[in-house]
């Protein structure tokens, strides 16, 4: 799943909306860091949570 997680790769928590669109920063395995809108930077381990990509950032 990470390697399609590069840096600068857009996606959705799905479990939280509320976050927005988030920009990954870095991805190491299964530790992927986001940087979500409003949220800020986040640590996500991706073999609990399967982040959605995004095909570009909408309303930027």
């Amino acid at each position: 799943m990470t390697d399609r997680l590069a840096p600068g790769t857009w996606v959705r928590h799905p479990d939280r909306p509320d976050w927005g669109l988030g920009q990954v920063q870095s991805a190491i395995g299964t530790r992927v860091t986001v940087n979500f809108e409003h949220a800020g930077k986040l640590l996500i381990n991706t073999a609990v949570v399967t982040l959605e990509p995004v095909g570009e950032r909408q309303g930027a």
